[in-house]
């Protein structure tokens, strides 16, 4: 373009020859007439078609092979390499080059269809849109990489960030209950992808296997799964838009936090400020202000779904149950026995015969140990050595005064069998009254185990109301009088044996 206006100056302006800007230019007198007609650059312009003579007889494979192709997965698609090796197998005799134009040429035509959209609209109520996502966050100092649960209702573009260690079956069903409780009901369909913790397999067109406990979740709240097309982000594209526009919205700068609860709270007041912005098709309004509206639309929320991951698992010898890489106590009575273990996404649950027997916050780091150490007390009895050295015991945050009894009672013989009656104690009568006993046995410099013993005792008795109200009393009108010769006849009214 420099050159065009250099040389129409030169001429128009200048009053300069033809030839001359030739010259100067370097440029033929016929490139400088069409500089001069028009003001574009000259460029080549094929006037005819190419003629692929050795490739006609396989257009029609080639464009079999390359339709075909297109309903595969984007790493089982054949490059245009692979297509001329089959092709040769099948008698083609031209050249690469040539096949590689005619694939070119199918690429654009289908691109250009791939590239157009239809508009979707969804009525109030009607449809929630899901997605995950990973980010990078620091948590407690320690720079982490965390998957990030998306939600929006599709008609009033509210929408919801809910970020978790894992993407597991439990954490999905634990995101699902917090997404519907912020929006306060139910819609009546969710567009999903097609992940494992939700699809099993691919059927033909929309026909999918839902995995059971997904399915579970949405026969609890009657919700309608839809899970889109493999590749086809445009049924959903409003999830797949807000993954992108949150990440930099929210997640840039770095975010850092003592822990993943401060995060949540963090990510959704940030929605909750975000739909403060005006609606893209209804631009008079707030999207929170038709959020309120759409609520309207949504079904009642009803009771929350137990969103629980089961596994059927064997309790160790030392009392231990191994879930994801890390062990949970459970009390000494169910050791080697099989037992059921409710993974959720911030607790494990571990259950016999119906019955709750242990409750512990989870791990997620790699090879630990969750103790209760009370789940070990009754093997003290006949273990009481594993007071000292017992891994269960090590971090056990006991009160004050009974760790100053216990470090007494240690330092002498039998010390341990002393501590473990009074642990004892604790399970029948509470840990506040053995404490209240401790700390009057120090005060009283009396820590011997049967002395705090009487002290429970004493904390234990029942108060008798020693102040009593005479007024509220009966009263005698007649004063008794001693009357030795009614007693004796009633002694002799007494039948004797």
């Amino acid at each position: 373009m420099e050159t065009a206006m250099k040389i129409r100056r030169l001429v128009h302006v200048a009053g300069r020859s033809i030839r001359s800007v030739s010259r100067e230019t370097g440029l033929s007198r016929n490139t400088v007439r069409k500089y001069l007609q028009d003001e574009s650059p000259p460029r080549y312009q094929r006037k005819r078609a190419s003629i692929r003579r050795k490739l006609q007889d396989f257009e029609v494979v080639l464009s079999q092979w390359y339709e075909y192709d297109l309903k595969r997965p984007k790493r089982e698609r054949r490059t245009a390499k692979k297509f001329y090796e089959q092709l040769l197998e099948e008698g083609y005799t031209g050249s690469y080059t040539t096949l590689c134009r005619f694939v070119k040429q199918l690429k654009s035509e289908s691109s250009s269809l791939s590239q157009a959209f239809i508009p979707l609209k969804f009525d109030a109520g009607d449809a929630l849109q899901f997605d995950w996502s990973h980010e990078v966050v620091v948590l407690g100092g320690i720079t982490q990489k965390i998957k990030v649960a998306h939600f929006r209702l599709a008609h009033s573009r509210q929408s919801l960030v809910i970020a978790y260690p894992r993407e597991t079956q439990e954490m999905l069903l634990d995101a699902f209950v917090q997404a519907l409780k912020f929006f306060g009901g139910v819609p009546r369909r969710v567009l999903i992808d097609n992940p494992k913790t939700m699809v099993l397999s691919i059927g033909k067109g929309k026909a999918r296997d839902f995995h059971p406990r997904f399915m579970a979740l949405m026969n609890h709240y009657m919700i309608e799964p839809v899970a889109c097309t493999p590749a086809a982000g445009w049924e959903k594209g409003q999830i797949e838009k807000q993954v992108c526009d949150l990440r930099n919205q929210l997640f840039k700068p770095q975010l850092r936090f003592e822990n993943l609860a401060l995060l949540n709270t963090h990510l959704q007041a940030r929605c909750e400020c975000l739909s403060n912005r005006f609606h893209p098709e209804q631009k008079d309004q707030q999207i929170a202000s038709v959020f309120e509206q759409e609520r309207l639309a949504l079904r009642p929320l009803g009771r929350s779904f137990d969103g629980y991951v089961e596994k059927a698992i064997q309790v160790s010898s030392t009392c231990l149950a191994n879930y994801d890489s890390n062990r949970y106590s459970v009390p000494c009575s169910y050791a080697k026995q099989r037992i059921s273990l409710r993974a959720y996404a911030s607790r494990v649950v571990l259950v016999a015969e119906q019955t709750i027997i242990a409750i512990h916050q989870r791990s997620f780091q790699k090879n630990d140990h969750v103790f209760d150490p009370w789940h070990y007390v009754p093997l003290f009895k006949q273990k009481p050595g594993a007071l000292r050295n017992g891994a269960p015991f090590a971090q056990w945050k006991l009160p004050s005064s009974m760790l100053e009894i216990k470090k007494h009672y240690l330092k002498r013989t039998g010390g341990d069998k002393d501590f473990v009656n009074l642990l004892l104690q604790i399970q029948i009568h509470g840990m506040e009254t053995v404490t209240l006993a401790c700390e009057l046995a120090i005060e009283d410099q009396t820590i011997q185990l049967s002395a705090i013993i009487n002290l429970i005792n004493r904390l234990i008795e029942p108060c008798i109301e020693t102040n009593i109200d005479a007024q509220h009393l009966p009263q005698l009108t007649v004063a008794p009088a001693a009357n030795c010769q009614r007693y004796e006849q009633l002694r002799s009214s007494v039948r004797r044996p």
